[in-house]
């Protein structure tokens, strides 16, 4: 990972920061010299990593805003202030909208889009009161901008939080960057929940082409840039994070239809 030294030094709280792509963004910042504060519901065996210094925890369900809003003040009361937020905390299981509950679709958006504006809000109003002020990173993903089959409401969610970082970075202006990082299809522990084994995955990362899935290293690259200085006139942007996107189907179907003559 890059050593950004714009981050020496500087105040990070990265929700969902424990695994997969947030423990890579946490680590990334760690390397870079920053102090990073990561947030999770429950502790985990071991905290991220780099240079020597771990990453300091403290337990959030950031579903709740009076917990985000805590959450917050309490990184404050600790270090003083908060220059980035990655808000990085979300996800789905795979589910069938047509049978899909209300409650089940419901817990999907407050996870995806309502912790979202919480965390930003809280953020916010921290950096504000700061002579640099700050930045705020939200981790999308392309399922906003394709069709998500399995996970409508999660694709849906991810929309709205694009359509939100445009408009916070109108209003918060221009104390504080709100920017959006969309990764394609990343490589983590939890891959094989959602590709299968190892040659699921290998077939799915060969649709890809880059030829691979992002891993959370990548993702995190990204976020040490958009929220360093090198990128202060980034705001209200979505930096789209796909290895070169995927393959049209009708490009597999008309392989297909060569092959046998039709």
């Amino acid at each position: 990972m890059s050593n950004c030294t714009d981050h020496e030094g500087r105040v990070v709280l990265v929700t969902g920061g424990t695994k997969g792509i947030g423990r890579g963004i946490a680590q990334a910042f760690l390397d870079a010299g920053a102090r990073v504060v990561v947030c999770a519901r429950h502790a985990p065996e071991e905290l991220p990593s780099a240079r020597g210094c771990s990453a300091e925890f403290m337990a959030c369900d950031v579903r709740e805003a009076e917990a985000v809003r805590a959450l917050v003040n309490a990184v404050v009361q600790r270090h003083g202030r908060l220059d980035v937020l990655v808000h990085n905390a979300g996800g789905s299981p795979m589910a069938d909208a047509a049978t899909a509950s209300p409650r089940f679709h419901e817990g999907v958006l407050r996870l995806n889009l309502f912790s979202t504006l919480h965390a930003a809000q809280a953020a916010n109003a921290q950096m504000q009161q700061q002579p640099e002020g700050g930045v705020i990173v939200c981790i999308g993903s392309v399922s906003a901008l394709r069709p998500s089959p399995g996970t409508a409401a999660y694709g849906a969610a991810k929309a709205a939080v694009l359509h939100l970082v445009s408009s916070l970075a109108v209003e918060w202006a221009p104390k504080v960057r709100v920017v959006a990082v969309s990764p394609g299809l990343v490589r983590t522990e939890q891959s094989h929940l959602h590709y299968g084994d190892d040659a699921g995955i290998a077939a799915v990362a060969a649709t890809i082409p880059a030829g691979r899935m992002a891993e959370p290293a990548d993702v995190a690259e990204a976020c040490l840039w958009v929220a360093s200085h090198r990128a202060g006139y980034l705001s209200g942007s979505n930096l789209l994070l796909h290895g070169g996107g995927e393959q049209p189907a009708f490009l597999a179907a008309s392989n297909a239809k060569e092959k046998t003559g039709g």
